[in-house]
């Protein structure tokens, strides 16, 4: 695949097959992620990995009694509720991987450091005809410092970006996106 076709193709995919991401190409996505551009060159990532859909199904339900536990300070995630509260519902989609981009406290622009390097996780996983999301609800959690400590993340270190990989189940169709608003364009 081309990038330029890999830019037009890549979507969030929310439904996968129960088929395993090699281990190998979860290792070639986390390299391929220090390649983004960072500020300064400071690169002020690093990265952790869950593999196994199980795993992923255990900090799913974690998740969504965290998120019923604290739905009154997010008012604006209400709506989720009944989401939250179905015991079939999965916050991972069933995907059998995810790579978390965290941003290490050194890093002046390390929150746009590291979401560029997700989104070259995200074209990358494209690249190689698989899916991919950005799960937001699981930074609730992530933030927690309990957790943090659990999964042995180093103090001081954020999470920025949790990414679903696996096999899409079924071909995401293209989104309809905007024109671009051009504010301005000076010259010619």
């Amino acid at each position: 695949m081309q990038l330029m076709d890999a830019l037009y193709a890549r979507r969030s995919v929310r439904a996968y097959t129960d088929e395993p991401v090699l281990h190998e190409t979860l290792e070639q996505l986390v390299q391929v992620a220090v390649q983004a551009p960072t500020g300064m060159n400071a690169q002020p990532w690093a990265f952790g990995v869950i593999e196994g859909a199980e795993r992923l199904t255990a900090y799913s339900d974690r998740t969504k009694a965290f998120m019923l536990d604290h739905l009154d300070a997010y008012p604006g995630l209400e709506r989720y509720r009944d989401f939250f509260t179905d015991p079939n519902s999965n916050i991972f989609y069933h995907a059998p991987a995810l790579i978390i981009v965290f941003a290490k406290p050194s890093g002046v622009t390390a929150e746009n450091d590291c979401s560029m390097a997700a989104y070259t996780i995200m074209l990358a996983a494209a690249d190689q005809g698989l899916g991919s999301c950005w799960i937001g609800f699981f930074s609730f959690l992530l933030n927690q410092p309990e957790l943090l400590r659990e999964l042995g993340v180093p103090d001081g270190y954020r999470p920025i970006a949790p990414l679903i990989i696996g096999h899409p189940a079924t071909p995401p169709p293209p989104s309809d996106k905007a024109a671009p608003e051009v504010v301005f364009w000076e010259g010619a």
